[in-house]
């Protein structure tokens, strides 16, 4: 029996059915193996096939397969390009969007920043973990004092031997989410919330900043318009899924939150 099946808690569904059509549970389990990074991964596996094949029967329904025909990245494309409407940006909104998050948009910008880290490994629940975090920030945020003793107590970062130090950090050396909360702001000390990455809860100081010089619009302009249009894409798509599902008899499947691979 596999990993995943092992996983499954009894709750789930035996069955999924797509307006009659079924997700045999060896395909979600299968699935399951892309998702373990999710906090159910039978359930995000479930909801991902489910999807794909609301979007099959779609293509089938259109002509674009045949009614056995399986829904491969070309077909997708087609559908799609058929029935999704993506506004392009213009200018005013791309520009809107440049003066809204101007920080994003800087060169040469330095931050010494250090942290604690708490990485989410799978020996300790997330939850245990957060709770450790948060109770750390409450601690150094009363008295920042005590920031090196701590990180050096409960960092899992090898910058735990050096009171959580960091160093000098410039865009590009860390990973993006733990870079919006070093350049995303203007203040320092310790950062009133955790901070969340892929590699766990973060207690964040900044000790100085020194300032770059800002990008000009017209070398981001492109940049900002395809990051706009794949927002309004992915949006567009949720809402697509949702109308499919509202005309379609699902079984075994929760699709409330109409996520997944296809909706990304």
């Amino acid at each position: 029996m596999s990993a995943v099946r092992e996983s499954v808690p009894e709750q789930h569904p035996c069955v999924v059915r797509i307006n009659e059509v079924p997700i045999a549970s060896e395909a979600i389990e299968a699935e399951g193996r892309h998702h373990q990074d999710e906090p159910d991964p039978y359930a995000s596996a479930s909801r991902a096939l489910a999807i794909r094949e609301l979007l099959r029967q779609r293509a089938v329904e259109l002509g674009l397969i045949e009614e056995t025909g399986t829904l491969d990245d070309a077909s997708v494309d087609m559908l799609l390009e058929r029935e999704l409407v993506v506004p392009t940006p213009t200018r005013a909104e791309c520009e809107r969007y440049y003066e809204v998050h101007s920080t994003r948009f800087r060169r040469n910008d330095i931050v010494y920043a250090s942290h604690i880290l708490f990485a989410v490994t799978g020996s300790a629940p997330l939850a245990l973990i957060r709770q450790k975090a948060e109770e750390t920030l409450r601690e150094v945020r009363a008295a920042p004092d005590t920031f090196e003793a701590l990180a050096k107590k409960y960092s899992n970062c090898p910058s735990g031997a050096v009171g959580g130090s960091l160093g000098q950090l410039l865009r590009g050396d860390s990973v993006p989410e733990f870079e919006v909360a070093l350049f995303g702001a203007a203040q320092t000390g310790v950062l009133p919330n955790l901070v969340n990455s892929r590699f766990g809860f973060h207690v964040v100081r900044i000790e100085r900043r020194v300032d770059g010089e800002a990008i000009p619009f017209e070398s981001v302009e492109k940049d900002i318009a395809r990051f706009l249009e794949g927002r309004v894409r992915s949006k567009a798509m949720q809402q697509y899924i949702s109308i499919l599902a509202s005309q379609a008899r699902i079984e075994g499947v929760d699709l409330g939150a109409a996520d997944g691979p296809l909706v990304q």
